[in-house]
C-alpha cells in the first residue's frame, strides 16, 4: 500500500472528500459522494449504513482496489488484512493451510508459515481444529479461522465486513471478546462494517453512519464510554438511543 505522510502520523487512514463511480458497459453510478472522515492509529472504528450507502465500495476504494474518481485517500498502513462476512475459505483446504494460504503467496517456507498458521488459531481458540476442513466446522469456527489468516501477516489495519451477521447470540458475543482481546495486543486499527447498533455501541471509539444513494457520511459519532463497556448500564442504552435516532434518519 502506498505511503504518505503528508497528514498527521497519528493517523492511520485519511479521506477528503472522495467520491466513486462504477463505470462499465452496464452502468453509470456515483457510489460514493464526498467521503471524509480519518482513523486514528490504534483505534476501532465502525460503519454503519443502510444497504446502497456503499460501504463495501468504501473498503475496495481504502484497499486500493477501485479506483475513487475525486478527493484524496491518504494511507499510512502498511499490512491491511480483511475478515469477510461469507468467511471466503477455501473447501479443498483444511484450517492450517487457509490460514497459511497468503504466506504461501507471499513465498514463504511451508514449515515457518505452518507454524505461524497454527499460533494464529491457537490464538483463536481453534488449536485442535487445524486439520479440519470448512465443511467441518460451524459458522462460528469458519470466521474464527478468516480471523486467524488476518492475523497470520501481522496487520497495522484490520477490515471486517459484518463479521457478526452470520452467527447465533452466543457464538458471536465469544468472538467479540476474543477481537477485543486481539486488537489490544496487537495494537492494530480496526475498521468495521457493521450493521448491528448496539455491536457498533460496545466496540467501537468511532462510528461512521452513511446515508445511501449515492454513498455519503451522513454523521461521526464518538463512544466515550471506559472500557470493558458495562452493555446493560443505563449510559449504554442512551448511546444505543442516540445512534438508533441517527440510523432512522438515514433509513
Amino acid at each position: 500500500m502506498p505511503n504518505d505522510m503528508s497528514h498527521s502520523s497519528d493517523m492511520a487512514l485519511v479521506l477528503s472528500r472522495v467520491s466513486a463511480r462504477f463505470n462499465d458497459e452496464k452502468k453509470n453510478v456515483l457510489a460514493l459522494k464526498d467521503i471524509s472522515f480519518s482513523l486514528p492509529k490504534g483505534s476501532f472504528v465502525s460503519i454503519i449504513g443502510p444497504s446502497g450507502a456503499g460501504k463495501s465500495t468504501l473498503m475496495r476504494v481504502i484497499l486500493g482496489l477501485m479506483e475513487h474518481e475525486s478527493g484524496e485517500v491518504v494511507r499510512d498502513f502498511e499490512r491491511p488484512a480483511m475478515v469477510f462476512q461469507n468467511y471466503a475459505l477455501f473447501p479443498w483446504l483444511n484450517a492450517r493451510d487457509n490460514v497459511a494460504f497468503g504466506l504461501r503467496m507471499s513465498g514463504m517456507d511451508r514449515k515457518k508459515r505452518e507454524h505461524i498458521a497454527c499460533e494464529k488459531l491457537k490464538e483463536v481458540g481453534l488449536e485442535r481444529l487445524e486439520d479440519h476442513y470448512p465443511s467441518q466446522l460451524s459458522g462460528g469456527q469458519r470466521q474464527r479461522v478468516g480471523l486467524a489468516r488476518a492475523l497470520a501477516i501481522s496487520p497495522d489495519l484490520l477490515i471486517m465486513d459484518e463479521p457478526f451477521s452470520n452467527l447465533d447470540t452466543i457464538t458471536s458475543e465469544s468472538l467479540k471478546a476474543d477481537l477485543l482481546r486481539i486488537w489490544r495486543s496487537y495494537g492494530m486499527t480496526i475498521l468495521m462494517v457493521n450493521h448491528l447498533i448496539p455491536d457498533a455501541i460496545e466496540l467501537s471509539d468511532q462510528i461512521i453512519v452513511m446515508e445511501a444513494h449515492p454513498g455519503r457520511v451522513e454523521k461521526t459519532l464518538s463512544v466515550d464510554l471506559p472500557r470493558p463497556r458495562d452493555v446493560r448500564g443505563p449510559q449504554f442504552f442512551k448511546e444505543v438511543d442516540v445512534l438508533t435516532e441517527v440510523i432512522r434518519k438515514v433509513s
